[in-house]
This record gives structure tokens, C-alpha cells and sequence, in this order.
């Protein structure tokens, strides 16, 4: 993959992307209290007298979410902190009712990890770039502002006051909009797996703060801006790209980059002052006087270590060397787990309606599910979730082609009717006659009348033309409206053809 670069009146300029992505923990119940965590309830129907910082209200800790941080945590091969510290970020917002947000800053839970992204979808073993993780910390979310309730008062619904985040906050090493945008779905991907986080960014559970500056290739690091709170890897690769062209330009024209907080307006596609960058020393961090330190014991770690599944790389080399799947198609079954679970029910049911076992069968599945599957939904507009067909009926579909009941050919007009109509696939072969044949006399009339209706190719076949029997093929298959038996079909027109 080419190197990304801005290109200015001055040169070439590089790119250094940073994400901070705050993902809302998988729980019941938030951080400090036993308030619901529920998506879409009524404004401020969800909060606790702890959530609301009533006086002499006091945090207890929710274990649930300690948990799946450290999942998380070991899901990106990063030591867990056996012992680590709550602090309190001070500031005030209207939508902070404590006046400050209980958070890690000196002493987080999990310490640097990374992940590997794929850079190239069709070259997935080949174009992989190792990103790093400085940190994993937990802290609670503020309430939210309702700016559009009225026409001269602003409104605050505490429902997501104290819900737990992780903070995950990568290393400055991405280089490109594309690489910011692989490593969110790579991250997005691994929390589903996981089950710490929904990775839903349209409702707010998975945001990105996007750190970039620009410099020279090869000089130090230029001053960073943050782009707050983007909701989509759409946006993220919008404003790294919107925010570098900016800085270039306001370098090469005499200005210079302030570190300050932005944000993105996906309306006019650019990014626009907030304030001024703060630094930890502003917040007067200091560590929370009501939590004790966690101390998790080991018994604690090897149970959160043996619930985790199996994640997403070693799955892709699992399917590449186990089912013999191409690199292409293990890292498109794997790049969500939804669609892996998807593929593994269909590769299941399709090894007992089969009989079978192997690479025959799993590429069979694969190569349906990628293309034929994946390609209907798109047309629909559905997803996985929402798909017309089950794993077990297309299982039986696929069994159906590889015993020669019907042909790969058939099998595309049975998919479409299994869509439309919502029955199984056997039901529609029997009702409307799609049955292969394998009778090699009607197989050896079609051919003759083909040959004989196309005398003029069987000449030029037989002075050369070899590419000429494709063309009988689909001629013979054609007469028998899809329901030759392709072998069987082959082989008559190399015995007519001598």
C-alpha cells in the first residue's frame, strides 16, 4: 500500500494519527451505582441518587465492569494492573453534576497493548501494520445536554451519568485515513467479540477522539488538535483528512497549529475551534478519596482469561490452515463476529446434512456465504441478523448442489426463490421440477442436436478452435435448461466430438 501524504505548496507532508475511543461497557448497571444502563429510556428516568451526586451519596464499584475491561484488556495482549487507582478529573459542565468525573489517570487498569489491522482486504496476510496501545483506563460518562427542546433553555437528561467507559487510547502511529479506519473496525471488532462493548457508534456506545498533527517526513511531531466525540468510522477518516489539509495550509501560510479541542461538522465536512487544549495538570487530578485502590487477585484474572473466546486472528489462521479457506475469504468471515458465528452454524449444518467433513465443504460454504449471501443482502438492504435465509436452509441448498441434485447453475434460480417465498429449498426443487438429470440419453440427444445445429464450430473446433467447447457446454446446458449433469454433459460432447 502506498505511503499517504498531503500534498502542499511547499511539499510533501505526513500525517500522525492518535485515537482516544471511549466504549461504553456491556453492564446492567453503571460504574458507581445500580441505575439501569438501558439505550433509548425516557430522559432522566435512569438515574440514582449517586448518579445525581446527592450529598453523602457514596460510589460502590461495579465489579461486572471491571471484568470486562480486563477481558478487554487481555483480548489486546496487555498486562492488567493487579492494583490500580480511581482519581478524580476536575472541571465543571452543566451535564456533570459532581463537578468532577471519577476516572484513571496515574495508575489505569490495563497497561500497552496492540493490535494488528489489515491494510489490504485482498492481501490480508501481506499488509498487516501493528498499531500500539498506551493504555486501557475505566471512568464513568457525564449526562448529556438537549439544546433543541426549546427555544431559549438548554435541557440535561442524566441517563448516561455514571454508565462505565473504557478508555482506549492508541499510540501515535497511524499514518493515514485509511489506517485510522482499519484500526476502529479492527478495535470495534474485537469488543464485540469480546462482549465488553456493542460497538453501536450511532447510539452513542463507541466514540473516537481523533488526534493529528502534520510534519515533515521523518521531523518530530508537530502540535496535535483533537477532534471530540466522532461517531462513525466514516467521520474519523473525514477528519483526519479534513484536519491535516487544514493544518498544511495554515503552516504554509504563515500561521501556526494551537493544541486545542475541535469539533467536526459532518454537514459542511469540517472541523472547527472548541477551546483550548487542556493538560492533565488543569483538570488538578488527584485520586478519589471515597474508592479504595482495586486489587484483583489471580483467581479473578484466570476467570476472566477462560471466558474470553476465541478472537478474530486466530480465528482467521484457524480457517486459513484448518479449512483450507483463502486469506481473502478467513478475513472476510472474520471480520465480525456475527458473521463468523453465521458462517460456523452454516459449516456445521452443512457437515451433517452432508455427511461430511473438509475443506471441500468449507469452502463451499465460504465461497456461497461471500458472494451469493452476502451479495443478495446488499440488494435488499439486510443484514446478517436480519437475513430471509437461515444457516439450515442454506445448508440444505448447498447439500442439494453437491450431491448432483441440481446444478450451480439451478441452485442461483432456488436462491432466489427461497428469498422471495421463504421455503426451503428441497420444497422448491420438488415443486417446480429443477431436478439435474443425470439420464445419458437425453444428455447424448441434446448434444447431437447442438452439434448438429452448429456444424460450422464443429469444423473449426476440429481444425484447432479448441476454445469452441465452452461453447458446446453452454449450448447443451442451455437445451436442457440448466439441468444437465455438467460432468456427465462434458463428457458426451468430448465422446461426440471423437
Amino acid at each position: 500500500m502506498s505511503e499517504y501524504r498531503i500534498q502542499g505548496a511547499t511539499g510533501d507532508w505526513e500525517v500522525v494519527i492518535g485515537l482516544e475511543v471511549h466504549a461504553q461497557v456491556v453492564s446492567k448497571s453503571k460504574l458507581f451505582s445500580g441505575s439501569a444502563t438501558e439505550f433509548g429510556a425516557e430522559p432522566n428516568s435512569q438515574v440514582s441518587l449517586v448518579d445525581a451526586a446527592m450529598p453523602g451519596m457514596l460510589p460502590v464499584l461495579n465489579k461486572e465492569c471491571i471484568r470486562q475491561a480486563v477481558r478487554t484488556g487481555m483480548a489486546i495482549n496487555a498486562p492488567i494492573n493487579k492494583w490500580s487507582r480511581f482519581d478524580r478529573k476536575n472541571y465543571f459542565y452543566a451535564d456533570l453534576p459532581q463537578g468532577y468525573q471519577i476516572s484513571q489517570l496515574y495508575h489505569p487498569l490495563v497497561g500497552e497493548g496492540q493490535i494488528d489491522i489489515v491494510l489490504d482486504e485482498k492481501n490480508p496476510d501481506t499488509s498487516t501494520k501493528q498499531i500500539g496501545i498506551e493504555r486501557i483506563h475505566v471512568e464513568q460518562d457525564a449526562g448529556k445536554l438537549m439544546h433543541d427542546q426549546h427555544p431559549t433553555m438548554s435541557y440535561v437528561d442524566l441517563n448516561r451519568s455514571g454508565v462505565a467507559l473504557m478508555e482506549i487510547v492508541s499510540r501515535p502511529d497511524m499514518r493515514s485515513p485509511a489506517e485510522a479506519g482499519a484500526y476502529l473496525r479492527k478495535l470495534r471488532t474485537i469488543l464485540r467479540y469480546v462482549g465488553s462493548c456493542d460497538g453501536n457508534m450511532e447510539e452513542g456506545s463507541m466514540r473516537a477522539d481523533v488526534n493529528v498533527s502534520v510534519r515533515k517526513p521523518g521531523d518530530e511531531f508537530g502540535t496535535r488538535t483533537e477532534t471530540k466525540n466522532v461517531n462513525s468510522v466514516r467521520f474519523v477518516m473525514a477528519v483526519v483528512e479534513q484536519e491535516a489539509r487544514r493544518q498544511v495550509d495554515l503552516i504554509e501560510d504563515g500561521g501556526r497549529v494551537v493544541q486545542e479541542t475541535r469539533l467536526y461538522d459532518p454537514d459542511r465536512n469540517e472541523t472547527r475551534s472548541m477551546r483550548s487544549k487542556e493538560d492533565a495538570h488543569d483538570y488538578r487530578y488527584f485520586p478519589d478519596p471515597d474508592l479504595l485502590p482495586l486489587e484483583l487477585d489471580d483467581a479473578f484474572l484466570e476467570d476472566c482469561r477462560a471466558s474470553l473466546p476465541e478472537l478474530p486472528d486466530a480465528k482467521r489462521g484457524r480457517y486459513e490452515t484448518a479449512l483450507g479457506l483463502s486469506a481473502y475469504n478467513a478475513n472476510i468471515l472474520t471480520a465480525e463476529a456475527e458473521t463468523a458465528r453465521w458462517f460456523e452454524a452454516l459449516l456445521a449444518e452443512s457437515e451433517a446434512k452432508q455427511g461430511k467433513s473438509g475443506a471441500d465443504v468449507a469452502k463451499q460454504a465460504a465461497n456461497w456465504l461471500t458472494s451469493e449471501l452476502f451479495g443478495a443482502l446488499n440488494r435488499l438492504g439486510k443484514d446478517l441478523e436480519t437475513s430471509p435465509v437461515s444457516p439450515s436452509q442454506a445448508a440444505e441448498l448447498l447439500a442439494l448442489v453437491a450431491d448432483s441434485t441440481i446444478s450451480g447453475t439451478i441452485a442461483k434460480q432456488v436462491f432466489e426463490k427461497m428469498l422471495e417465498t421463504g421455503d426451503g429449498a428441497a420444497v422448491i426443487v420438488e415443486r417446480e421440477g429443477l431436478k439435474q438429470t443425470s439420464d445419458t440419453g437425453a444428455i447424448d440427444a441434446a448434444v447431437a442436436k447442438v452439434l448438429a445445429d452448429n456444424a460450422d464450430k464443429v469444423e473449426q473446433y476440429k481444425g484447432g478452435k479448441e476454445a469452441l467447447f465452452g461453447f458446446f457446454v453452454g449450448q447443451t446446458m442451455k437445451a436442457m435448461q440448466g439441468k444437465g449433469n455438467p460432468q456427465l454433459v462434458n463428457e458426451a460432447i468430448k465422446k461426440a466430438l471423437g
